[in-house]
C-alpha cells in the first residue's frame, strides 16, 4: 500500500491509496466467496460455480463493489495511523483506477481536527469572588424547612395573598373554549405567579362556593403561539380555601426536623453547608473564568461537521431528560413556539463553544505531555463499578474498560488539564 496526502482545506486532506494488484485479487477472492451463493449458472449447483465461469456469465463488475469495500476497510484506517491523522467525519471516497489486474487506486477526502494555536494558559490572571453566608440566607433556609413541614388547613372566609384556592376553571377566546384551558379540582398558591399575570390577583376576596369571571391577557411571549396576546376569560369556581400553618422556630422544631437538640445547634449546621456550598460555588466559577480566558486566547477554526455533531449529542440529551418529563423534543419545540431545527440553531453557539473548549484542553494537554496513567484508568473504572452496585465489582470493571476505556482516559486528562490550568492562574 502507497498513500500520497494532499491538503484540499484547512481542515481536509485527500489521501491517494494505493492498493496492489495482488491484494486487490484476494479481496475479489473474497467478494466471491461472499456471494458465489447467489448466482445460478447452468451445470453447476448453486453457490459451486467457480469463480471464472461466474466471471464469464457475468463479468468481474459483478465481484467490484464488496472488494473494494474489503480494501477500504483494510487500507484507510492504516493510511490514517501512519500519517498521524485524526479524522472527525467518514471519508469520501472516489475510485481513481480499477481493473483486476491493475493496482487499485482510491482517494479518500476527509476533514480532520483542527490545529489549536495556543494563547497564554500559564499563570493567567483572573478575578476570585468569594460568597458570605449571612444570617438572612440562613433564615430563608430555615422558612423553606418550616414551609416543608407546615400544615394545610381549611379556612372559612376569602383568599387572601399566601392562600391555596382549591378552584374549578374553564378559558374562553371570543367566547369558545381553547386547548389547555381547562381543570378541576386544581390547587393554585395566590402569589405564585404560577398563572399568567392578573389571574391570581383577581382571586383574592373570594370565598368557597363562589363563581368569578377573570380576565386577563395572554402576554405576547407566551409558549403558545395561538394564545400569544390574547384577551381571554376563565370561569373560575372557588371549591376550598386553604392556607398553611407554619410551626414555630424553636427547639422543638429543631429536634422534629433535624438531629440537633437547639435551634442555635441547627442554624450553625445550616450556616456551615451554606459556607461549603459557597466555597464549591466560587471554586467552580473561578475555574470557569481560568478555562474561558485560556479558551478565549487560543485560536482555531473549527469544522462544521464537529458543530453539528455536539449538537446532535445536545439534542439527544435533551431528548433524553425530556422523557421524564412525559415529553418528547417535537412536542417540547412546539410548546415554546419553535422547531427542532430552530432548537438546533439556538444549540448552535454553545456546541461551538464546547467543541472550542475540547480542542483546547486537548492541545494543552499535548503540549504538557499530561496523560493518564493505567492505574488511574483502573482506579475510575472501579469507581463507576462500585456506582452501578454490581455484585461483581471485577467483572464489571473489565466490562468497563472494554467499552468505556477512552471516555475514562479523556475524563481523567481533560481533569489534569484543569487542575493544571488552575493551579498555575492568579487571582486578583
Amino acid at each position: 500500500m502507497n498513500t500520497k496526502v494532499e491538503k484540499v482545506e484547512n481542515n481536509k486532506v485527500k489521501l491517494e491509496i494505493t492498493v496492489s494488484a495482488q491484494d486487490f485479487q484476494e479481496a475479489l477472492k473474497k467478494s466471491y466467496n461472499k456471494n458465489v451463493g447467489k448466482f445460478n449458472i447452468p451445470g453447476f449447483r448453486k453457490g459451486k460455480a467457480p469463480m471464472a465461469i461466474i466471471e464469464k456469465y457475468y463479468g468481474i463488475g459483478v465481484f467490484y463493489e464488496d472488494a473494494v469495500q474489503f480494501v477500504c476497510d483494510d487500507t484507510y484506517p492504516k493510511a490514517i495511523e501512519e500519517n498521524n491523522l485524526d479524522p472527525v467525519d467518514y471519508p469520501e471516497i472516489d475510485i481513481v483506477q480499477i481493473d483486476k489486474n491493475k493496482d487499485f487506486i482510491y482517494t479518500a477526502t476527509v476533514t480532520v481536527k483542527p490545529e489549536v494555536k495556543l494563547g497564554e494558559y500559564k499563570g493567567v490572571e483572573v478575578e476570585k469572588v468569594e460568597y458570605k453566608v449571612s444570617d438572612e440566607d440562613v433564615d430563608t433556609e430555615l422558612n423553606l424547612m418550616r414551609d416543608k413541614n407546615a400544615r394545610i388547613l381549611t379556612k372559612e372566609g376569602k383568599i387572601e395573598n399566601g392562600d391555596i384556592a382549591v378552584i374549578d376553571f374553564e378559558g374562553f377566546i371570543d367566547g369558545v373554549p381553547f386547548e389547555g384551558g381547562k381543570a378541576d379540582n386544581y390547587q393554585l398558591t395566590i402569589g405564585s405567579g404560577t398563572f399568567i399575570p392578573g389571574f391570581e390577583d383577581q382571586l383574592v376576596g373570594v370565598a368557597a362556593g363562589n363563581t368569578v369571571d377573570v380576565n386577563v391577557t395572554f402576554p405576547e411571549d407566551y409558549h403558545e403561539e395561538s394564545l400569544k396576546g390574547k384577551p381571554a376569560l376563565f370561569k373560575v369556581t372557588v371549591k376550598e380555601v386553604k392556607y398553611k400553618e407554619l410551626p414555630e422556630l424553636d427547639d422543638e422544631f429543631a429536634k422534629d426536623v433535624s438531629e440537633f437538640d437547639t435551634l442555635d445547634e441547627l442554624k450553625q449546621d445550616i450556616r456551615k453547608k451554606l459556607e461549603e456550598e459557597n466555597a464549591l460555588k466560587a471554586k467552580k466559577e473561578y475555574e470557569d473564568k481560568v478555562i474561558n480566558k485560556v479558551v478565549e486566547a487560543a485560536e482555531v477554526d473549527i469544522p462544521d461537521v464537529m458543530i453539528e455533531k455536539e449538537i446532535d449529542f445536545m439534542i439527544n440529551d435533551f431528548s433524553y431528560r425530556l422523557k421524564y418529563q412525559g415529553l418528547d423534543i417535537k412536542k417540547y419545540a412546539e410548546l415554546i413556539g419553535t422547531t427542532v431545527e430552530g432548537l438546533r440553531e439556538q444549540f448552535k453557539e454553545p456546541a461551538k463553544q464546547r467543541v472550542k473548549n475540547k480542542l483546547v484542553l486537548e492541545a494543552i494537554a499535548k503540549a504538557e505531555n499530561i496523560k493518564a496513567s493505567e492505574d488511574e484508568i483502573e482506579k475510575r473504572a472501579e469507581e463507576i463499578a462500585k456506582y452501578y452496585g454490581s455484585k461483581d465489582l471485577e467483572k464489571m470493571k473489565e466490562a468497563i474498560l472494554m467499552t468505556e476505556k477512552n471516555i475514562i482516559e479523556d475524563e481523567i486528562v481533560n481533569n489534569k488539564v484543569i487542575d493544571f490550568v488552575v493551579e498555575s492562574s492568579k487571582a486578583i
